[in-house]
Formats: C-alpha cells, structure tokens, sequence
C-alpha cells in the first residue's frame, strides 16, 4: 500500500508541475511539463547508471593486471572521476557545448542555470543546463579513465592526475565540440549517436599515446622481441567488471536521447545484441586459434561489440547491429594479437576495445544506417562523412595527446622507476596494498 501511495503521489506531483511554472523547451518550443520532468529523470538516471560504469572500469583493469598495482588502479580510476568532475565543470563543459567557433566552444564556462543561451547545441534536448552538465560529465570521466588501463603498472600516480586534467579540459572536449557542439562535423552530417568516436575512440588513441610514451612493462617482451603473457590477478573481478559496464551501457546508450522518448526501448535492444554477437565471435574466433575457450577474449569482445554499437545504437536495425558485433568481435582479437606484435604493451586492450573498434563501429554506420546507409541505398556519401569524422577525431586525440604527454614526461617525468615497478604501485605510491594479508610483493615482484 505504501508504493501505491507514493507511485500515486509522485503521479500527481507531475501533473502539478504546471503550477510552479516548470515546462521545458526544445529548440526554443515550449513542451509539456510532464514531459520535462519526465526527461529529466530519465536522464538523471542514465547518468547514474553511466557513473556506476567507473566501478566497472576500475574492477576490470585491476583484474587484468598484477595484484601488487590493484590499489593503485582502484585510487586512478577515484582520482580521475574526482579531478575530472571538477575540471569538466570549469573548463571542458564550455569548451564542448558553448557557444564559439565550429572548432571550440568560447562561452559558458561554470555552467549556472541562467546560461542555457551560451549552448545553442543543447538546443534540442529540454533537460536543464546542469543536468546536462551531469550526464556530461561521466562520459568525460570514461574517456579520460580508459587511459588508467593503458597506461596500468608503471605511471606515475601524479602525472596521471595531470592526465586527467588534460583529458576532461582539452582532449576530449575539443573534438566533442566538432561531433556534438555544433561545430564542423556536426554540421556535415557526422553521425556518432552515442559516442563510439566522440567518447571511446579519444581515449583510446589517447592510450595509444601514453603508451608509446611510457614503453611497455618491465618482463613484457623478452630478448627476440616476443610478448610474454602478464596473467591478471583475479579474473572474476574482470568478469564482473564487465557485466557492471554492461548494466551501465544502458544509461550510456539509451540515455543518449537525452529525453524519455519511445526509442529508448530500441536502443537497449541493438546495444545488447551487439554485445552479445561480438563476445560470441570473439569467443569462436580464439577458440579456432587457441583450441581453448579464452576468457580475457571473450570479455574484451563483449566490450567491443557495446563500443561498436555506440556510434549507431540508434539507427541501425537489429540485425545490423548483430553484425556490426560480430565484425568488432572477430576485430578486436586481432588488434590485440597485432599491438602485442608490433611490442605496444596494453594490459587490458584499451587501445583495441575503444580506439580500434570505437573508429570501425562508427565508420560502420556509414554501411548500416537504415536511413543514408550505403547498405540501404543511401549512397557513399555518409561512408566518407563517417570516414572524415573517424580519421580527424582519432588524429586530433592521438597528436595532441603524444605532444601533451611529451612534454609531460620532459617536466615531470611520466613513468616510474624500475624499482617502484618491480615492488608494485601499491607499496611504492600508497605505502599499501590491496591484500595485506598476503606478501605480493615477494611473490610477484620479479614475475
């Protein structure tokens, strides 16, 4: 009785908003109240789903990586929610959104509720300015976050922190301005509903980046060059992780509409059938290979197939979606097999999962859209739009990222000592570590 109670005075509540004078507008048109309220508590929500998503992060590169780093995984992907929430706030909300040039956004920047005229490009969803600033902010904070995998077992814990600054200000906003800012890409009709490009391909060339910076980890190749396996402490964790970032996919993706509208539903649907396809493809795909059932393959291709559905989530069929996930299935294995080739050292594959399948997901939209889609009779022209936007986004975060972390490295220096590595990041830059209980740093520090 008291759920019916509350459901029924929450009901009412949102028939009464007209009397405090709470409509909401969408492109400078009024809408109905109940719909405003209804938008954004949807949208409140699907940022709260897509916060979780940082547990889900900070739960899969602690388990693909050696216990004596947990700690240290766990505080980066604290810390770079933490600096990034500030900094998005300050600078790379304006920066992103704000009024400006078709390259950056000028105007806006300690976003306030009085401003929405600084962010004509959020013209189109009603939702108030610092709800939008809300759900902004934790795709920020994923982007800069896929780093924290990359650059696992041997950043320093301070540069990172400068890191994170540098993603949620500059990085990452700049070229969201172009896709979603109103800025140029925008207006060629660049498609990237959810952020395969915008979000997961940044942080991805920006990983490939720090890593090039920082070198691979000590043990990683021997002598003739080979890659020799690092096995992750707790694979279950890994596992979990990535159910969590799957439950959140459902505020990343759907809540992309920034609105309550009845396409939610269908959103939800090519997300998980693209997850689902590409973790089956790239389950057979290493099973042909290995003769064995690979787990840390298995769940990277999970991630994949929801990284390359992203771009498209909202415009392709169902079908297209199972196969953009069973293309991204079978292509993330390989991007990792060819990094660990050619000696670029990523313990959790973030560069693969996100940069590699973030740029062919949204390139595939130019294949699949069931509206300009080449597949669909819509000719190439949105292929080569895609291809633009997939080629000046990935450019834009992997140089401005390696000249950033350059000079980084110059100033402050980027990675730490070998002997801060052997001993873990637990010990050597928190003075703890995750399992006191057991001595990981004799067990594993030679390993």
């Amino acid at each position: 009785m008291k759920k019916i109670a509350f459901a029924s005075l929450l009901t009412l509540g949102l028939f009464a908003l007209p009397a405090f004078g709470l409509e909401g507008k969408v492109s400078g048109q009024e809408i109905p109240a109940l719909q405003y309220a209804l938008d954004t508590v949807w949208v409140i929500f699907a940022a709260v789903l897509v916060f979780f998503m940082q547990a889900g992060f900070a739960m899969v590169e602690s388990g693909f990586t050696r216990a004596k780093n947990a700690s240290n995984i766990m505080m980066k992907n604290m810390m770079d929610f933490v600096i990034g929430s500030l900094s998005f706030y300050v600078i790379g909300f304006a920066v992103m959104f704000g009024n400006g040039t078709p390259f950056i956004g000028l105007e806006g920047f300690l976003p306030t509720a009085a401003q929405a005229d600084s962010y004509s490009s959020l013209a189109w969803t009603s939702v108030p300015v610092l709800t939008a600033y809300f759900f902004q902010v934790v795709f920020a904070a994923t982007a800069v976050t896929i780093l924290s995998g990359a650059a696992a077992e041997r950043i320093k814990f301070s540069t990172y922190l400068i890191i994170s600054v540098l993603v949620t200000t500059v990085i990452y906003p700049v070229s969201g301005h172009w896709a979603w800012g109103g800025g140029w890409l925008s207006g060629l009709g660049f498609v990237d509903f959810a952020g395969s490009s915008v979000v997961h391909s940044v942080g991805g060339w920006a990983s490939l980046a720090v890593v090039l910076v920082l070198g691979a980890r000590l043990g990683k190749f021997n002598a003739a060059g080979k890659a020799m396996a690092i096995p992750g402490h707790n694979i279950p964790m890994a596992t979990l992780g990535v159910f969590i970032l799957w439950f959140g996919w459902y505020g990343f993706n759907p809540g992309s509409t920034m609105a309550a509208t009845v396409n939610i539903g269908d959103i939800a649907v090519t997300t998980t059938l693209a997850g689902a396809a590409a973790a089956l493809s790239a389950f057979i795909f290493t099973f042909m290979l290995y003769k064995r059932a690979d787990v840390g393959m298995t769940l990277n291709g999970a991630l994949a197939g929801l990284v390359g559905i992203t771009a498209g989530c909202a415009n392709v069929s169902p079908l297209g979606a199972i196969v953009i996930g069973l293309i991204v299935g079978i292509l993330v294995v390989v991007s990792v097999l060819f990094f660990d080739k050619v000696k670029i050292d990523d313990p959790v594959g973030a560069i693969s999962v996100h940069g590699v399948c973030g740029s062919t997901g949204t390139l595939l939209v130019g294949l699949f859209d069931t509206q300009k889609g080449l597949l669909y009779g819509g000719g190439i022209d949105m292929l080569i739009t895609q291809a633009i936007g997939v080629f000046s986004i990935a450019l834009w975060a992997f140089g401005s990222s390696i000249v950033l972390f350059k000079i980084l490295d110059m100033v402050m220096g980027l990675r730490v000592t070998e002997e801060e590595e052997h001993v873990g990041l637990d010990y050597s830059e928190h003075g703890a570590a995750a399992y006191p209980d057991f001595n990981i740093s004799s067990v594993s520090a030679r390993n």
